[in-house]
């Protein structure tokens, strides 16, 4: 009996991935902007950065939709809680986690870090450099999202799909 309930919710998972794909498939627009030249559209350009998957891309798109189509990196940064929060009171200064972020966007942005480093070679480098550098391991992946959110609002306003050998050659420089 138990067999046949994970068979049937196997079955519903790939449905609902399914009609996921479906839907960010329609946002994509099939005609030219210009003859011989395409336009990119948002949702190509934010599927191409490493670690964005079809649950983050979804995310991103539903929630922050306002913040990407503004291309405000700053909006973003709030929204998604990687944006530290500086607490000073006379000699003291604090910097602590943003509490008051979207819950589903953080825990979105938390899942692209961690797939961004293991699959891309410059959030890898900066996730060990902050961690040999002392950085608690959520501190780094913030550190690694708001990178990544960055390099997302500079594609969105340059209107380009990520390019890897691009990001390996500034890294390596």
């Amino acid at each position: 009996m138990l067999i046949a309930r994970i068979r049937l919710v196997n079955r519903q998972l790939k449905q609902a991935h399914h009609q996921l794909d479906a839907l960010t498939a329609r946002l994509i627009p099939t005609e030219e902007a210009e003859p011989g030249q395409t336009k990119q559209h948002d949702v190509e350009i934010l599927a191409s950065l490493p670690g964005v998957g079809r649950i983050v891309l979804a995310r991103l798109l539903a929630e922050a939709f306002d913040a990407l189509q503004r291309r405000d990196y700053a909006a973003l940064r709030s929204l998604t809680g990687v944006a530290p929060v500086t607490k000073r009171s006379g000699k003291s200064c604090i910097v602590v986690r943003r509490q008051a972020c979207h819950d589903r966007l953080a825990n979105a942005m938390y899942h692209w870090a961690r797939v961004a480093i293991q699959h891309d070679l410059s959030s890898r480098l900066k996730y060990a450099a902050l961690r040999s550098r002392g950085h608690s391991h959520g501190r780094a992946l913030r550190s690694v999202a708001d990178r990544l959110l960055n390099v997302a609002c500079a594609m969105l306003k340059a209107r380009a799909t990520f390019n890897p050998s691009l990001a390996t050659q500034k890294t390596s420089c």
